[in-house]
């Protein structure tokens, strides 16, 4: 590749990564005079590439909004990023969408780095399956309705199949354990809420705006909006050790642990079902005692009869 045409492609990549540049500094990085660079803009016109020039102080070059990227655009580092990143957008529910977009990306890439990304997809699994993810046009409408403070109107179906309409202003998108949550205020009942948006069947941009609070987190508001989500079992269990040391042994991010007097630790959490809480409560291997509900106990004892009687070989 001849030093000009390699400067050219370097220019295109440069201008793909976004943003005005000015001709000065483009001309730095590029290492050529002013007059240089407006020649290779140039050439980037002739093959067609939609450079525009903006005018004014701080004037310069750009892509027009939408270029699609030609072949040879992306390092094999960027390459694999890009993959992953798709890969990991099925794992978390946009599964059709990523495929299509991860062989796209792949049909433009050379030869070579196409066939080691492909034997990359061949060989790469997963421990858990991938969940049912939210239409794209629902997380592009809530993400645009979010970046810019506007309310939107959603059509919503709980967990017991009831529907409803409510204005929610959107705070916030959080992926969560491979589901996709939007977090914000019910505007018609003045509090908090965290969605599903899988669950959300229609999304309208509503008139008026809205401010989200300073001290917002996204993330944190759904894990307590999910941890405070009326499941038919609160449960609450004394375990003796410190906090920090239950939190890490139990690996349930929806639990509360709070330190309590003489080296002990409460921790509260909900459940649908109680089946799985023995199996949760064994694997922190240290002493509890059980607070609430009264059923969890029954089940504990049951679930160590059953493990009782298979280490004993009792098939029965």
């Amino acid at each position: 590749m001849t030093r000009p045409t390699a400067r050219v492609l370097t220019l295109l990549e440069i201008l793909q990564n976004g943003g005005t540049h000015t001709v000065g500094r483009l001309a730095a990085r590029l290492g050529v005079d002013e007059r240089t660079v407006r020649r290779y803009v140039g050439h980037l016109l002739d093959l067609e590439v939609p450079v525009e020039s903006v005018r004014g102080r701080y004037g310069g070059y750009r892509l027009a909004p939408g270029f699609r990227m030609p072949p040879l655009m992306l390092t094999g580092e960027e390459a694999l990023a890009v993959v992953l990143g798709l890969m990991a957008g099925r794992r978390a529910g946009l599964a059709s969408a990523s495929e299509s977009a991860a062989a796209k990306v792949r049909r433009v890439l050379p030869k070579s780095l196409g066939s080691r990304l492909e034997s990359l997809v061949a060989a790469i699994d997963f421990t858990a399956p991938g969940s049912d993810g939210p239409a794209a046009s629902v997380l592009l409408e809530l993400a645009e309705a979010a970046g810019r403070r506007r309310p939107v109107e959603v059509g919503y179906v709980d967990r017991k199949g009831r529907t409803s309409t409510r204005v929610l202003h959107p705070y916030g998108i959080v992926a969560h354990s491979g589901r996709w949550y939007v977090t914000g205020l019910d505007a018609g009942a003045a509090e908090m809420r965290t969605l599903r948006l899988d669950r959300i069947i229609a999304v309208r941009m509503a008139a008026g705006e809205f401010e989200v609070p300073p001290d917002f987190h996204p993330a944190d508001a759904v894990l307590a909006g999910l941890a405070d989500t009326p499941w038919r079992y609160e449960i609450v269990v004394a375990v003796r050790g410190e906090a920090e040391e239950v939190r890490t042994r139990l690996r349930l991010s929806l639990a509360r642990v709070e330190p309590a007097p003489d080296g002990w630790s409460t921790v509260r959490f909900r459940a649908e079902r109680l089946t799985w809480v023995p199996a949760v409560l064994a694997g922190l291997d240290l002493p509890f005692v059980i607070e609430q509900p009264a059923e969890l106990r029954d089940e504990v004892r049951a679930w160590a009869a059953r493990i009782t009687a298979y280490a004993a070989g009792d098939d029965a």
